[in-house]
């Protein structure tokens, strides 16, 4: 069976990967097991094995083997939901949600399946564990940060953010910057060179082509942005990649 995920993994999808996007009704059961992993109490891995146990989760395919990965994606996408809603970081949830589809994607067995979802459920149980309990964001606030996240290829503004969450602009603002520690702008640019760090250090894309991809209107003036963020030039911070 494949390993966990590892972090090098987790942030060269930050910019690539997106939520699968599959709903799923919850039974009881599922609930439970969300509601410890917003906890971050372990008992949520109790809470799915005996679910599994049980044989509940619905059937979506009349294949035993494909109906257990269905099964299995809609449950990383609730696991994940569940995760963000407590203020786990939108980006490295979603990533890690598609990073355990993938991973079940090429299983062969639903015992397999069945063994990743319980480590999909105590990584984000983990995860919620180790969060700041004192940076849990407002429900507007993370909001936000799904919309800047899914939008960082489109030339947005602040106001287009708070037109999103569609509350008024000087209360947003002022409450974005309480719970964030920087306006909206920043943070928009702040996430947008977290990508180009990403995408420098971890593939092989061309510099023009990622400041196409992150909306900036040249390649000179995301050479600038970028330099004035890191105090290194795109080039010379592709050059600081690890060689392994």
């Amino acid at each position: 069976m494949p390993g966990s995920i590892t972090e090098r993994q987790l942030r060269y999808q930050e910019y690539v990967q997106r939520e699968a996007g599959i709903r799923h009704q919850s039974t009881e059961e599922d609930l439970r097991t969300f509601e410890f992993l917003k906890a971050g109490d372990l008992r949520s891995v109790d809470a799915l094995k005996e679910m599994i146990k049980a044989g509940l989760g619905g059937t979506t395919s009349k294949d035993p083997l494909r109906n257990a990965k269905y099964i299995f994606v809609a449950t990383a996408t609730l696991a994940g939901r569940a995760a963000m809603s407590v203020g786990m970081d939108t980006e490295r949830s979603n990533t890690a949600s598609d990073l355990f589809i993938q991973a079940v994607d090429e299983m062969t067995s639903i015992e397999q399946i069945n063994e990743m979802a319980i480590e999909m459920i105590r990584f984000y149980t983990l995860e919620v564990a180790a969060l700041d309990k004192a940076n849990v964001y407002s429900r507007n606030v993370v909001r936000a940060f799904d919309y800047i996240y899914n939008h960082l290829h489109e030339p947005i503004t602040a106001q287009d953010v708070t037109d999103h969450v569609g509350v008024s602009r000087t209360y947003f603002s002022t409450l974005f910057k309480k719970e964030t520690g920087i306006g909206i702008a920043a943070y928009i640019k702040k996430k947008r060179m977290e990508a180009a760090c990403n995408m420098l250090l971890y593939s092989d894309i061309p510099y023009a082509e990622i400041a196409q991809i992150l909306a900036f209107s040249s390649q000179s003036h995301f050479s600038q942005v970028f330099k004035e963020y890191t105090g290194m030039t795109p080039h010379e911070y592709r050059k600081s990649a690890p060689s392994d």
